[in-house]
């Protein structure tokens, strides 16, 4: 099997380069890749490269994922989360590859209580969430096999994430206000990582697989239990922390260019009927995720204990 990854470098990039190298040959590419084109805002480069290659599965783990700048840089984020996916789509159809993309919970407007079910009306409230929904719709209205995995809450040990972002302010506060009327579930880049390569061999197998799946971590969570999760592990692993009390405010205490949708509850049971996939608790990844950067912050700050 010959496999072409754009977004090499990126949270899920990285981890996919682990998880699908096994599957055979693994070309990855991203945005600063000499020779081969690995960049989105380059349609008719990336189109190239496809044809260059001609793989058996195209992965795209590329996109614009600031979601506030993007309010601000639309078409940017136009060019990386929908015209990129629908060339990589026509790439697909004309080498028959199966095509694998992410997309996100901000496709919906956030509204109720129920989790998110791949049939239910869309409705993003962002250029984010609009973006990333126009790419949906590319890919499938261009007739190729596709595997398209809505997530939410993405995180991974490499590069910034919201538990180190926390950490670092519990250490040096004594208290913290974090949102928590929006729900959802923190879900490992790993987790998405480990999943694709499950379903890249089923999905390449049976066609009949094509389609749109939710994928995140078991259980659901605020952001303010993030934190406090987050806090309390940390406690137990004899990190330091001065932080005393972690106040849940609404999401109108912090204001964004963007709205973020209240309810990023997805659905996973299609997916793991389909794939025969138990998920994990949210919990589990996270703290095996803490469990790797802890050591690595504790010796930063005995070594630098004035760095910001």
């Amino acid at each position: 099997m010959k496999i072409l990854l754009f977004g090499k470098s990126g949270q899920v990039g990285w981890e996919l380069q682990r998880s699908l190298a096994p599957l055979g040959e693994l070309l990855p590419l991203s945005s600063a890749s000499l020779g081969l084109c690995g960049d989105l805002r380059n349609v008719e480069g990336i189109a190239g490269t496809s044809r260059e290659i001609s793989p058996d599965v195209i992965v795209n783990a590329a996109a614009h994922t600031a979601v506030d700048k993007a309010e601000s840089e639309p078409e940017l984020a136009e060019s990386l989360n929908a015209r990129g996916p629908e060339a990589l789509a026509k790439a697909a159809l004309a080498c028959d590859a199966l095509l694998v993309h992410y997309s996100t919970d901000y496709v919906f407007d956030g509204s109720g209580t129920r989790p998110w079910t791949e049939q239910d009306p869309t409705g993003p409230l962002s250029v984010y969430g609009r973006t990333k929904l126009a790419g949906e719709l590319a890919i499938q209205r261009s007739g190729c096999r596709h595997l398209i995995f809505r997530t939410s809450w993405v995180y991974s040990s490499k590069g910034k994430n919201f538990a180190k972002t926390i950490l670092k302010l519990a250490a040096e506060r004594e208290s913290l206000s974090v949102i928590a009327d929006q729900i959802g579930s923190p879900t490992g880049a790993d987790l998405l990582a480990d999943v694709t390569a499950h379903a890249i061999r089923q999905a390449h197998r049976d066609p009949a697989l094509s389609g749109i799946y939710h994928l995140c971590g078991g259980g659901e969570t605020s952001w303010h239990g993030y934190a406090a999760f987050v806090c309390d592990f940390a406690r137990r692993a004899g990190y330091p922390l001065k932080v005393e009390t972690i106040e849940p405010v609404p999401s109108s205490a912090f204001p964004t260019p963007a709205r973020r949708p209240l309810n990023s509850r997805l659905d996973t049971s299609k997916l793991r009927q389909a794939f025969d996939l138990s998920l994990p608790r949210w919990q589990d990844g996270v703290e095996r995720m803490l469990c790797e950067i802890l050591p690595a912050e504790r010796m930063l700050r005995d070594i630098f204990p004035d760095k910001p």
